[in-house]
């Protein structure tokens, strides 16, 4: 993807897409061919690291031993051990958290009790802990570092459709840093696919409101 066509597309949306009340979102689309998801081998889940937020809040929440109680505190919610057991014995308020919480944090000594307490309320959501995205931490982990890379992370998952879409930016985002998220997350996606660019059969842009336009 060259920046010149890119920056021609941004144009394009813009000039495109009516104007809203609120800030729209900007996603960045890709139809990808090649790739036959029902061989389970096929099968991808990866997260990429944005250079700048793209600007909606991620919500964290931390399960975690008591000697990370106040570093967890970085989070939105820290969830200690000892209080595991009430989430285990109310499948409501598991899944109430699993619902209100984008990335889960938690002590890998303390997984299994994570696991008994919050596996089935996290799991079918595909929000488990994982260490993929380093939400896996031990006792020493500096956790607000942690908290601020997870508000530039997306959540690839590429199971059932060849198509992966993702929140690049909102209107309020500046064109640069725009630019810089759309063209990081395009070399992490080629990095992953098996035959990088060949996987990629079209790239377009979108707002919340608006069309679709395709890049090059």
């Amino acid at each position: 993807m060259e920046k010149a066509e890119l920056q021609k597309a941004l144009v394009a949306l813009k000039e495109k897409t009516p104007k809203r009340k609120f800030s729209q979102s900007i996603e960045l689309i890709f139809n990808l061919k090649g790739i036959d998801l029902k061989k389970t081998e096929n099968q991808q889940e990866f997260f990429i690291i944005l250079p700048h937020p793209h600007g909606k809040k991620v919500s964290v929440c931390a399960l975690v031993g008591p000697e990370l109680r106040d570093a967890a505190k970085a989070c939105d919610k820290v969830i200690i051990a000892d209080e595991f057991t009430q989430y285990a014995e109310s499948k409501k308020e598991a899944k109430k958290i699993a619902k209100n919480y984008d990335f889960f944090i938690a002590q890998g000594d303390i997984m299994a009790k994570v696991a008994a307490a919050f596996g089935k309320a996290l799991g079918p959501r595909g929000k488990m802990p994982n260490p993929k995205a380093d939400c896996i931490i031990t006792a020493k982990t500096a956790v607000k570092p942690l908290y601020e890379k997870l508000q530039k992370t997306a959540k690839v998952s590429l199971k059932k459709a060849a198509i992966i879409q993702a929140m690049v930016g909102t209107e309020q985002t500046q064109d640069e840093e725009l630019l810089e998220n759309i063209l990081s997350f395009y070399n992490q996606v080629v990095h992953a696919m098996p035959q990088e660019k060949d996987n990629i059969r079209s790239i377009f842009l979108k707002m919340t409101m608006g069309p679709v336009v395709r890049v090059g």
